[in-house]
């Protein structure tokens, strides 16, 4: 069994309430970090624990810390981002509802490591359920006197609130997130200036997601040095998995960082394998953003090593050969998938969801949803999957915020990987028009039909 560091007080009966949250040895890292710590001595254990950021880019938590600027004497934010809005992912939700005290003891220890006296949770407006959790656990925690003023009498105040956003994806960036926790259109900004000089009301801020935040009351109880023996190499500690798609067990899982893509794809202890006798065709490791792998690339690299569930491992040989770690929504396909179908609903997603601030990403997107539904509806042309490789090279890097990569990378990944499936939808339009196309007649059967071709 895996060590775990956030779920492995989840299942405690009653673990929602504060009672029964602090019987089991909760807020005990405020105590320490308030009584026994320095706010610098916090800030450089999360450093030394190697913690990343788990909503989706894998910065260092401690040294995006350590940015936060101090000099200048403005009042200081942690915001939350719990603004979980990536398809395929579903672990900030489970915590939150779950285990709501352990993300406002990390909030409350955080913020007293930034000299924040004033933090915000950004919660998604969809989880109006879970805001109202939070808000209970909040008033809880309040009534014990671990927010409020002169917290254990230790002259440190903090003042926590819940914010809903209004079912925005692009919100989850975190310059668009401030500008709709300040009350505008959630638009992101240029950087810099980056938000630990100048975020929520032109005040010193930083944000991370709410798994990262969950994990400083365990970094501060044991120690960075425990939390980074944990893990391999540069990718330490545990990481939460939102597994979905063709597995017998789909759910939630909390995993060390370093085991085997196959162990957790096929033991009992996780996925349990395929749900059924269809062969595996193609995974999204980290949520619909990344680039999806073909069966070949999945359990092993490019150079035969074992793929591993680590930062490093997934991104082994770049977007040619490898994908990302991501916010570890793991979508599994098999074989009756169709990735041309799968590839136009990523798009029209994005589509829909982008700000509209950048042009390459406001018309770009709407042309890869156009064209891959051409595909996918037996109207497409030969010419239309090069098409789609200008267009997504176009959008890629050209736009202030990463929704444009977003929007790119699926396609090309799709395109690289499986052109002789888009070729097939447009050579043999009669067949595809067919919904249950590859359910009846699984692409491996037909693949001789077309001739593969590479990008």
């Amino acid at each position: 069994m895996s060590k775990k560091i956030l779920l492995d007080k989840i299942n405690i009966p009653g673990i929602k309430t504060y009672e029964v949250y602090r019987q089991n040895g909760g807020y005990a890292s405020v105590e320490k970090a308030m009584k026994s710590m320095t706010p610098d001595e916090v800030v450089e254990q999360v450093k030394t624990s190697g913690l990343r950021g788990r909503g989706g880019a894998g910065f260092p938590a401690g040294l995006k810390w350590s940015f936060i600027d101090k000099k200048s004497g403005k009042p200081r934010h942690l915001v939350c981002n719990a603004d979980e809005s990536e398809p395929g992912t579903f672990k900030d939700r489970y915590l939150m509802e779950f285990i709501p005290h352990l993300l406002i003891e990390g909030m409350i220890t955080s913020s007293f490591a930034l000299g924040a006296n004033l933090s915000y949770i950004y919660i998604r407006g969809e989880y109006m359920w879970v805001y109202k959790i939070l808000e209970r656990a909040i008033a809880e925690a309040k009534a014990a006197g671990w927010l409020g003023k002169n917290i254990l009498g230790t002259g440190y105040d903090l003042e926590l609130y819940v914010h809903c956003g209004a079912g925005a994806y692009i919100c989850g960036e975190e310059t668009a997130l401030i500008e709709s926790l300040e009350g505008k259109r959630g638009n992101p900004r240029i950087k810099p200036p980056f938000p630990a000089v100048s975020g929520l009301w032109a005040n010193p801020t930083v944000v991370n997601n709410v798994e990262t935040i969950a994990s400083v009351p365990w970094i501060v109880n044991n120690s960075g040095d425990e939390y980074a023996k944990i893990g391999i190499g540069r990718s330490t500690g545990t990481k939460l998995i939102s597994a979905s798609g063709h597995v017998k067990n789909p759910g939630v899982y909390e995993i060390e960082l370093g085991l085997s893509v196959y162990e957790f794809m096929n033991s009992d202890e996780y996925l349990g394998g395929m749900s059924s006798d269809r062969p595996l065709k193609a995974l999204v490791p980290g949520g619909s953003s990344v680039p999806i792998l073909p069966a070949d690339l999945i359990y092993k690299t490019a150079n035969g090593e074992d793929r591993l569930m680590s930062y490093e491992s997934l991104s082994d040989g770049g977007f040619a050969t490898g994908s990302m770690l991501g916010s570890g929504g793991f979508i599994v396909y098999n074989d009756t998938s169709c990735i041309v179908r799968n590839t136009w609903n990523f798009a029209r997603f994005y589509h829909h969801e982008s700000c509209g601030q950048c042009s390459p990403c406001r018309e770009g997107t709407g042309w890869l949803e156009k064209v891959l539904w051409r595909i996918e509806n037996g109207q497409g042309r030969e010419e239309d999957i090069d098409l789609l490789w200008s267009i997504q090279s176009k959008i890629e890097g050209n736009t202030i915020c990463p929704l444009g990569d977003a929007a790119s990378w699926p396609v090309a990944a799709a395109i690289r990987h499986f052109r002789d499936e888009f070729e097939y939808h447009v050579r043999f339009p009669e067949k595809i028009k067919n919904r249950n196309h590859f359910v009846e007649e699984p692409f491996a059967q037909v693949k001789h039909l077309v001739t593969k071709q590479t990008v």
